[in-house]
């Protein structure tokens, strides 16, 4: 599936300053019934988000007016636990293109750069000053810039770079999944094929 081509992005941002935030928590396991990426961004953070009784809870920052974007900032050891791709999902339905954190768990970063969101890894020194920063304006912006793998807290100028695989970092500034970037090469594998001697 085909997404956005992600180059360069400024955004405020959503903090959400806790660690170890595991796939269960991302998309509770009893939402994993659907076998399309639609929908999931409904109860991203679900048991977090609302009361049992389907209310809001106030005090959790997706439900806070004051904070929105494009880029959610999370804790030490993000997307660790089970290797559900609808956490990855969840997070992209809902709107969100990136991810920062000081670590991320390998699988739930390769489901993102699967599906075109952006798993930022920084320094825990950089992510206290990107936590510092939304907190003294929560509309600050933050810009991601994937050609030159830099992230940039626009107020004060600090920056930071970070890695990310060749390939996938090819297919997200084309906004192309494995399957696009097979299909793009469809001329090429055909010509190869015709001269195999079997």
């Amino acid at each position: 599936m085909a997404y956005d081509k992600f180059e360069i992005l400024k955004s405020s941002a959503v903090p959400l300053p806790i660690e170890n935030v595991d796939t269960d928590q991302i998309i509770p396991a009893r939402f994993l019934k659907a076998t399309e990426r639609k929908g999931f961004g409904d109860n991203l953070f679900r048991d977090w988000r609302y009361n049992p009784d389907n209310t809001p809870k106030e005090q959790f920052v997706l439900n806070n007016p004051m904070y929105s974007g494009k880029i959610l900032v999370g804790g030490k050891n993000f997307g660790s636990g089970s290797s559900r791709e609808h956490a990855a999902w969840a997070v992209y339905d809902y709107g969100f293109r990136c991810v920062v954190s000081s670590f991320f768990a390998d699988i739930f970063r390769g489901n993102c750069l699967n599906i075109g969101v952006l798993p930022v890894q920084v320094s825990a020194e950089f992510l206290d000053e990107i936590y510092k920063a939304i907190e003294a304006d929560p509309k600050t912006e933050i810009e991601i810039d994937l050609p030159k793998q830099t992230i940039t807290i626009l107020v004060s100028g600090a920056q930071e770079s970070f890695e990310i695989n060749t390939y996938k970092k090819d297919n997200m500034l084309n906004g192309f999944d494995d399957i696009d970037y097979l299909t793009k090469m469809k001329d090429e594998i055909e010509e190869f094929a015709s001269k195999r001697p079997f």
